[in-house]
C-alpha cells in the first residue's frame, strides 16, 4: 500500500484542529452520544460490540434507542483509532473513495436527508453539510484518481454536527407515537422505516469505514481501548512458518459434495426487521449437483498460489483484473506485508490497528479479480473446474430457515455470536480461521461470518423487488454488470448485514473483509451475469451501437438520412442542442465559462458547447463511449463504419471544426447520478436525451441545485428527454411521469416542472426537438424530445 505523496493538496485541510486530543483514549468531549462505558453492548472487559438487530414488531421505545445508541458509538469508538488531524483528511492510497471525513459526517447527512423524505422532521439542519455529505463515490475505474482536492470542512464543525444530529434523532425516537408499547409492526411503508433505514446505513458505513482504515498507514492509527480483540488465535512474535504447512498450519483444502436441489431466494415482505429494496422480491432456482469447500480458502492455501506465480501469469487473469493488476504492480495480497527482502516470500498480516504474524489459518482477504484469478490457478493446477460460488449454491449450503428464530442477527449480540461459534457481529475484532467457527449440518463453515464470499453472480434484482422512495436509488444504479455480488457477512457486519437476507456487492477492484470459497462444477450454477449483449450497461457498450451514436454526432446530414423525402431537420440532433443552449445563454445573461454536458455519449454536443463556453466537461457511463471522445478529442477526428445493409456500409470520419478548440474540452467515464462531489458551480448544464435512462432520475436532478449544486444561481440547464421510460433502465418506481400514482395519472414534463421549481430554478424556454437515429439505410428511429430551458433563480 504506496502512498502517493505527488499529489498533496489535500494537506490544506490540516488546520490544527483538535490535533493534540487526538492521540491516545479520547478525552470525554469526543462522544457525541452515550460514552462507551454507559454504552448498550459494553462487556466486562470495557470493549463494545454490537446489539442484535431490532424485532420491528416487538421493538420497545427503549430497544430502538439502545440500539441507535450503540451504532452511534460504534462508529465513534471506530473513529477514536484515527490518531491524527491527518487521518482525518489523507486520501486513501488509491484515491477511489473520499477521506474519513467525508465518512465521518456522510451517516449523520443520511439521517437528516432521509427522516426529511419521510416527513419525520420538517428542516435541514445544515443545508450545505446535508449536500456536501450526501453522496460517496463508487468509481469505475481503480486508474481514475481526480478527487481529494476539494476543502473539507473543519473538524470542530463536524463534530459538532454529529451532536446535534445525534439529538435530533433521539428525540425523535424519544417522543414518535409509534414506538409505543404495543406498536403495530414497523413496515416499509411507515415513516419510521426511514429511521431504520439511518440505522442500516450507518452500520453499512462502520464496515466500510472499518476498511478504509485498514488500508491507512499505522502511525496515523491506534487501536481504541473499546473496540474487540483480535481473535485469540493471532500469532505472537515469532511464531508464523515459512513455508506453511498444509494439515499443521492451515487445514487442507476439502470438497464436499452438494445434492441437486431447489432453493428460493428472496426476504418476505412481512419479515419483521429492516432489509434493503434489493432484499426483497422472489427467485426460485434449481441447484444441480456440486462440490463446494468445507472452508474458505485460507492464507495457507492462497500462499500457494503466490509462490506458483500467480500474480505474474496473465492467463490467471481476466482483462480487467490484469490491467487492474499491473496497475498496481501488487506480486501479492494487499494485507500481506512484506517481512524482509521480496524474494525470501515471509508476509506479516496487516489487521485493522496492527501487523501481526501471519496467521496461515486465517482467510485470504482478497478482491474479486484476485479471487477469480485463484479459481483459474487452481482450475490448471487440478485439471478440473473451479469456481466461485453462485448465490444460489450458497443458499444450498445453509442450514433450513424455518423463523425469526434461526436468523442469529436478529437473536444474539456480538458476544453471543461468540458464544454459538459465529465470527459476526463484532463478536471478534478481526477475522478467525476458517476451520475454528461453527459448521453447517452438511459440514460447512462460515458459510455465514468471518469474511465475505464473492459470488459468480452480478448484483441484481429479484422479480418482484421495487425500489424504496424513501432511497430509490441504494441499488438500482448497481445493477449494472460492474459489481460483483459478495454475501454471508464478515466478522465486521453488524445489523442488516449479518443478516441471512442480506446481499452485498461492490466493483470487482475494491476490498471489502472478503474472501472466497471454491466450488467445483463442469456448470455455471446458474449464476446472474448482467454483462450480456442485451443487458442496460451493456447497450452502450456494443461496436454496432457505438457505430450508431458516431453517426448520429458527426455523421452528415446525408448519411444520417439519405433519403430526399425523409425527415432531415431531424438530423444533428447534438448540435442542435447544444445551440439552443447556446443561444439561451445570450438570450439570458448566463455565464461563460463552464459547462457540462452529462450524458455526452461521443462528444459532439461537448465540442459544440466550446464555441461559448471556455472549458467544457463531457461525462457518460460508457467506457465505449468516452473512449470515443477522448480519440476524436486528441485527433480531431475519428473512422468509424456507417451501416447500409446487414454487413455492408462504409468507412466515414468523424471530423471537428478546426475553429473549436479542442483543449477546451475533456472528457471523463463516470455515473450521472453520483456526480463527484467537487463538481460544482457550473454555468450550463445540458442533459441530452439522458433522463429516461437513469436508474434514479432524482439523484441527477437533486444536485443541480440547493448548496454545492452543479449550477451556480443564474446558470442554465438544457434538458431534452423523450420520457421513453423501460425498466430495463429505471426502476418503475424511479419514473418520473408515465404512469398512474396514488390514482391519478402522472405526466413526466409536469413532474419535471414541480420538481425544478421546487429547486430553485425556474423555466425560461420551452420546445419539441426531433430527432433521427439511423440502424441503416431503410430502418430509422424518430424521436421527439421535449426540450426545457431553465434557469437557477436561488
Amino acid at each position: 500500500m504506496t502512498i502517493d505523496n505527488a499529489n498533496e493538496t489535500w494537506r490544506k485541510n490540516l488546520r490544527g484542529d483538535h490535533a493534540a486530543e487526538l492521540r491516545g483514549a479520547r478525552p470525554a468531549w469526543w462522544w457525541t452520544g452515550v460514552p462507551p462505558q454507559d454504552c448498550p453492548g459494553r462487556q466486562s472487559d470495557g470493549t463494545l460490540t454490537s446489539l442484535p438487530q431490532p424485532n420491528l414488531a416487538t421493538c420497545t421505545r427503549q430497544s430502538v434507542r439502545d440500539y441507535f445508541e450503540n451504532t452511534w458509538t460504534l462508529t465513534e469508538v471506530l473513529f477514536s483509532a484515527l490518531c491524527a488531524e491527518e487521518s482525518f483528511y489523507r486520501p486513501p492510497y488509491h484515491h477511489l473513495r473520499h477521506p474519513m471525513v467525508f465518512y465521518y459526517c456522510h451517516p449523520p447527512a443520511l439521517y437528516i436527508n432521509k427522516l426529511r423524505v419521510a416527513g419525520l422532521i420538517e428542516a435541514p439542519l445544515n443545508p450545505y453539510f446535508e449536500r456536501l455529505f450526501e453522496t460517496g463515490v463508487d468509481e469505475m475505474r481503480w486508474d481514475d484518481m481526480s478527487k481529494n482536492a476539494m476543502l473539507w470542512p473543519g473538524l470542530r464543525e463536524a463534530h459538532a454536527y454529529r451532536r446535534q444530529v445525534h439529538e435530533i434523532v433521539a428525540r425523535l425516537i424519544d417522543t414518535h407515537p409509534d414506538l409505543a408499547d404495543g406498536h403495530a409492526p414497523i413496515g416499509m411503508k411507515h415513516p419510521l422505516w426511514a429511521l431504520f433505514m439511518g440505522f442500516e446505513h450507518e452500520r453499512i458505513h462502520l464496515e466500510t469505514s472499518a476498511m478504509l482504515i485498514h488500508e491507512l498507514p499505522l502511525d496515523l492509527l491506534q487501536r481504541p481501548r473499546e473496540w474487540p480483540a483480535l481473535h485469540a488465535s493471532a500469532l505472537r512474535a515469532g511464531e508464523s512458518v515459512f513455508p506453511p504447512r498444509a494439515g499443521v498450519d492451515f487445514p487442507a483444502g476439502e470438497l464436499l459434495d452438494v445434492r441437486a436441489t431447489r432453493v428460493g431466494l428472496g426476504k418476505p415482505s412481512d419479515w419483521p426487521s429492516y432489509g434493503w429494496d434489493n432484499e426483497y422480491g422472489r427467485r426460485e432456482a434449481a441447484v444441480q449437483p456440486f462440490r463446494a469447500g468445507r472452508r474458505l480458502v485460507s492464507n495457507g492455501e492462497y500462499y500457494e498460489f503466490v509462490m506458483a506465480g500467480g500474480y505474474r501469469e496473465q492467463k490467471y487473469w481476466s482483462e480487467t483484473g490484469w490491467s487492474w493488476r499491473t496497475f498496481r504492480n501488487l506480486k501479492w495480497p494487499t494485507f500481506w506485508v512484506p517481512d524482509g527482502p521480496a524474494g525470501l516470500h515471509r508476509y506479516k498480516l496487516r489487521t485493522l490497528f496492527e501487523a501481526t504474524e501471519m496467521p496461515w489459518n486465517w482467510p485470504a482477504e482478497v478482491n474479486g479479480h484476485e479471487a477469480h484469478a485463484y479459481c483459474a490457478w487452481k482450475s490448471e493446477r487440478d485439471g478440473l473446474p473451479h469456481r466461485l460460488p453462485s448465490e444460489a449454491e450458497h443458499h444450498a449450503l445453509r442450514d433450513p430457515l424455518a423463523g425469526v428464530a434461526d436468523d442469529p442477527v436478529m437473536n444474539r449480540d456480538g458476544a453471543g455470536m461468540r458464544d454459538a461459534g459465529l465470527n459476526l457481529n463484532l463478536a471478534h475484532g478481526s477475522s478467525s480461521p476458517v476451520d475454528a467457527g461453527r459448521a453447517t449440518h452438511a459440514g460447512f463453515h462460515d458459510v455465514f461470518g468471518n469474511v465475505w464470499q464473492w459470488l459468480e453472480d452480478h448484483f441484481n434484482p429479484l422479480p418482484g423487488g421495487e425500489v424504496h422512495p424513501f432511497y430509490d436509488d441504494f441499488s438500482s444504479p448497481c445493477y449494472d454488470g460492474q459489481h460483483q455480488m459478495m454475501i454471508g457477512g464478515s466478522w465486521v457486519s453488524t445489523g442488516d448485514e449479518a443478516s441471512v437476507w442480506a446481499r452485498f456487492h461492490f466493483r470487482p477492484h475494491f476490498f471489502q473483509h472478503a474472501g472466497l470459497r471454491l466450488v467445483q462444477a463442469a456448470h455455471d450454477g446458474g449464476a446472474v451475469r448482467l454483462d450480456s449483449a442485451g443487458s442496460a450497461h451493456q447497450v452502450y457498450e456494443d461496436a454496432q451501437m457505438l457505430n450508431d451514436y458516431l453517426l448520429l454526432h458527426y455523421g452528415a446530414a446525408q448519411d444520417q438520412m439519405p433519403w430526399a423525402f425523409g425527415p432531415r431537420e431531424a438530423t444533428g440532433f447534438p448540435q442542435r442542442c447544444a445551440q439552443w443552449l447556446l443561444d439561451g445563454a445570450r438570450e439570458f445573461g448566463a455565464g461563460s465559462d463552464t459547462a457540462l454536458d452529462v450524458g455526452c455519449a461521443v462528444g459532439r454536443a461537448s465540442f459544440e458547447l466550446a464555441r461559448g463556453y471556455g472549458e467544457v466537461t463531457g461525462v457518460d457511463l460508457s467506457r465505449a463511449f468516452v473512449d470515443a471522445a477522448q480519440a476524436v478529442q486528441r485527433k480531431g477526428e475519428l473512422t468509424f463504419f456507417r451501416r447500409d445493409e446487414g454487413e455492408l456500409g462504409a468507412q466515414v470520419n468523424a471530423m471537428i471544426d478546426p475553429a473549436i478548440d479542442r483543449a477546451r474540452v475533456n472528457f471523463r467515464q463516470a455515473d450521472a447520478t453520483s456526480l463527484p462531489a467537487d463538481w460544482l458551480d457550473f454555468d450550463a448544464v445540458l442533459m441530452a436525451n439522458l433522463l429516461c435512462r437513469l436508474p434514479s432520475p432524482k439523484s441527477l436532478l437533486g444536485r443541480l441545485g440547493g448548496p454545492r449544486g452543479l449550477v451556480k444561481v443564474g446558470g442554465l440547464v438544457a434538458i431534452f428527454s423523450p420520457y421513453t421510460w423501460l425498466e430495463q433502465f429505471t426502476p418503475r418506481g424511479a419514473w418520473l411521469g408515465g404512469l398512474v400514482r396514488d390514482d391519478k395519472p402522472v405526466n413526466s414534463a409536469d413532474a419535471l416542472r414541480e420538481f425544478l421549481n421546487h429547486e430553485g430554478f425556474a423555466l425560461r424556454r420551452e420546445d419539441e426537438v426531433p430527432l433521427i437515429i439511423r440502424e441503416h439505410a431503410r430502418k430509422y428511429q424518430y424521436i421527439v424530445t421535449s426540450a426545457m430551458l431553465w434557469q437557477r433563480v436561488k
